[in-house]
């Protein structure tokens, strides 16, 4: 039998092999057949247990409330928390999720889903206590379309998909929230200043997107932060990563693109291989994965199949997160009815596993 440590080793040599540059195409398989309570999976994290943390905003039959679920090694599922709805709208549309250095669980709440382009999106802290969740806080408020979060061992970052137009240019962005602000109170942000005066103190960066196409009004999405302090944020419209160097006090040093199309027909959720540094990227337009190389910008197709496959057999179907364990890349697939696809069962989590 092999040891723990073993078996670490066995994973990171097939995880380093998968997105270090292999060229041949994998064949996802079904980790979980989500029942029709958590018809629409999003957002995942690994915690320090090694379970997958799951949201399941459940557009597609929101008679079932937003809900956090866990996966465990064994890919089996547990209800972790049902989060709280907006107060107008009676609804919440949990997109990312983070574990802050707090050890609590950070999510954005994107009301865009829900028909709120008001600056309606919030951010919610899931407060944990002894491996449970007990309550959740309303942390930052006046967001327009929180998507993605990542945490760092000082602060919560969140990009906004969709700030406002100008020019006819989708601008969107990423916010900082200090964890130290966070513990002290609600934020509010203030909406983006469409006549070139100042913006929000918590707006790091932004970008913009110009595709025609309908998926031009979506910007920045996924976000990665490396151990470095390099944040790479996904612009979904152009189908293309961005690379963001912070000083230390989280201030733009520099910022450009770092991959662009090159097989990559969108670009949604995102993670940093652990062992390569290599990102990780779901492609919600082109049903596929990606891996690129931050140094070289070079793309890898890693998964890939045709629309509105259903599923069926572990298929991805509208793919909008990744999330790595060991030697799988873990794959939620929210299966939306856009872009010619329709929403249908099976509801699954597919996995791309190593040889």
């Amino acid at each position: 039998m092999l040891k723990k440590s073993n078996l670490v080793l066995v994973s990171i040599v097939a995880l380093t092999i998968m997105v270090g540059g292999c060229n041949t195409l994998k064949t996802p398989k079904i980790a979980v057949n989500l029942p029709e309570k958590y018809n629409t999976p999003d957002g995942m994290i690994v915690d320090a247990d090694n379970n997958i943390l799951l949201n399941v905003p459940n557009f597609s039959n929101d008679k079932f409330p937003a809900v956090i679920v866990k996966i465990d090694e064994n890919d089996q599922l547990t209800e972790v928390f049902t989060l709280p709805k907006h107060p107008e709208t009676g609804k919440c549309a949990p997109l990312g999720i983070g574990i802050g250095a707090d050890g609590n669980l950070y999510v954005a709440d994107n009301q865009g889903f829900v028909g709120r382009t008001d600056n309606k999106s919030r951010l919610i802290r899931v407060n944990m206590k002894d491996g449970k969740a007990v309550s959740a806080d309303i942390v930052v408020t006046g967001i327009m379309q929180a998507n993605a979060v990542e945490c760092t061992k000082d602060s919560v970052f969140v990009t906004d998909t969709n700030m406002a137009t100008v020019d006819g240019k989708t601008i969107s962005g990423v916010w900082r929230f200090k964890n130290s602000e966070l513990a002290s109170g609600p934020v509010h942000v203030a909406p983006y200043n469409t006549d070139g005066g100042k913006q929000d103190r918590h707006l790091v960066t932004t970008l913009e997107t110009q595709d025609e196409e309908w998926w031009g009004t979506v910007g920045a999405n996924g976000l990665a932060i490396a151990a470095d302090g390099t944040m790479y944020v996904c612009n979904f419209g152009e189908a293309s990563v961005e690379v963001v160097k912070l000083d230390a006090a989280g201030k733009v040093v520099s910022q450009k693109t770092l991959a662009k199309g090159n097989g990559m027909k969108s670009t949604d959720g995102m993670k940093i291989c652990p062992v390569t540094g290599n990102l990780v990227i779901a492609d919600f337009i082109g049903n596929a994965v990606h891996a690129v190389d931050p140094k070289t910008g070079k793309v890898t197709t890693i998964a890939k199949n045709e629309n509105n496959s259903g599923g069926i057999g572990g298929k991805l179907d509208k793919p909008s997160e990744v999330c790595i364990r060991g030697n799988k890349i873990y794959v939620a697939n929210i299966d939306l009815t856009l872009d010619g696809n329709e929403h249908d069962a099976p509801h699954t989590i597919s996995v791309i596993e190593m040889d």
